[in-house]
């Protein structure tokens, strides 16, 4: 049985992870910041986290995490030239520096343990280059190179990687998925004919932060049926 925290473990992929992880008898410690969300399941423990907040409360947490995951995003797709610098500032702030303040908060309980990953997550747009992608693109992007600096410094004792999908079915994309014909347009771009679904990108995830990975760190993984690659 192992330990992990996953920021964002309430709904869409991250809130796959955590019934993933628990199934496997791990001990999941997830986080909800809208909504509270509880678990009848004693291997799963959800607490209220801000990330914006100037003062993390992660009392909740054991001695010893063999596991991070951050999960919690946005897609605001607008026009270049529509966005205001403060948006790209609050985005920042989100996806970026809340990755950090937690993980800074977290790293001795990870320093803790002889087999602790980091899972980070980014998007296909940061290296395929979208229209309107703008936005996300540039706190993603920071988030592929923190990434690779955090694997380097933090090797040998902690794995970093981090996962890049592309559209997945989830609440957070659920503006660009709202009706089947949506749904089915999206799929017919894929080279998979399907989007993704938060299982495709939890499995992943499960695989990164177990021992089968053990040997794996510093990489940009691509889950997305193909669509960066192929055309």
């Amino acid at each position: 049985m192992a330990n992990f925290l996953i920021i964002g473990g309430s709904s869409g992929i991250g809130k796959e992870l955590v019934n993933q992880l628990a199934a496997n008898q791990h001990q999941v410690y997830a986080t909800y910041k809208q909504t509270e969300v509880t678990s009848s399941n004693s291997l799963i423990n959800y607490h209220y986290l801000d990330v914006l907040e100037d003062t993390l409360t992660l009392d909740f947490l054991p001695e010893v995490i063999d596991g991070f995951v951050y999960c919690p995003g946005s897609i605001n797709l607008k026009p270049f030239n529509r966005i205001k610098p403060a948006l790209f500032i609050e985005d920042y702030q989100l996806q970026v520096v809340g990755a950090v303040k937690v993980l800074q908060a977290v790293l001795p309980k990870l320093k803790k343990s002889d087999k602790a990953s980091v899972l980070l997550f980014s998007t296909i747009a940061v290296q395929a280059g979208f229209n309107f992608h703008s936005l996300v693109s540039a706190s993603k992007g920071a988030i592929e190179g923190l990434t690779k600096a955090l694997a380097a410094e933090l090797a040998p004792t902690i794995r970093v990687n981090c996962i890049a999908p592309s559209l997945t079915d989830t609440p957070l994309a659920s503006f660009l998925l709202n009706s089947d014909a949506k749904k089915e347009a999206n799929a017919q771009k894929n080279p998979l004919k399907r989007i993704g679904q938060a299982a495709d990108l939890a499995n992943m995830a499960d695989f990164l932060l177990s021992d089968k990975s053990s040997w794996i760190t510093g990489q940009i993984f691509a889950v997305d049926g193909g669509m960066s690659t192929l055309k």
